[in-house]
């Protein structure tokens, strides 16, 4: 008796340590179709906006940096826009009340977009520039905290629900 209790603990615990099912942790991206006109063409100002800003591509985050040692997202914006002799206030908070408002589906290359990323707030805290635009679908170079300097889509959920407003400077 002995034997066959001591027999069915070992059993227990054997397939008590079995190794857990495995989970993938890539979640599955939830994109959403943006609408935008098809027929808006790149202008070449906005074109050599993007560019320039895509050299940054990669630099870590800095608050308050405007090289490439390190930016913060209104950084990247005032240093690109200076180089392309265009002058552009500093902080997010000016930029999103400088320039013209523009609909989100007449937005172009060289367009700024704004975010409100902070939870349960709808207050401008985070802006990039349009880098492609194509139906259905917005990319934007910014400096993420996290990530530093990347090139992001407003098709990906995140960006969907946090963006605001796009403005037009050029």
């Amino acid at each position: 008796m002995k034997k066959i209790i001591l027999l069915i603990c070992v059993i227990a615990t054997l397939t008590s340590c079995k190794a857990k099912k495995s989970y993938s942790t890539s979640k599955k991206r939830q994109t959403h179709t943006v609408k935008v006109n098809p027929t808006i063409k790149p202008t070449k100002e906005g074109e050599a906006i993007a560019r320039y800003a895509k050299k940054f591509n990669g630099t870590r985050y800095k608050y308050g940096g405007t090289t490439k040692r390190g930016m913060d997202c209104s950084g990247l914006i005032y240093t690109t826009f200076k180089d392309n002799n265009i002058s552009v206030p500093r902080t997010t908070g000016s930029l999103s009340s400088y320039g013209d408002w523009i609909d989100l589906k007449e937005v172009n290359v060289g367009d700024l977009v704004f975010f409100a990323t902070k939870k349960n707030s709808r207050k401008v805290n985070h802006v990039g520039i349009v880098t492609n635009v194509r139906t259905g679908n917005v990319e934007f170079i910014h400096a993420s905290t996290s990530r530093g300097v990347m090139i992001s889509s407003l098709a990906e959920k995140y960006w969907y629900f946090a963006f605001v407003q796009a403005r037009r400077v050029l």
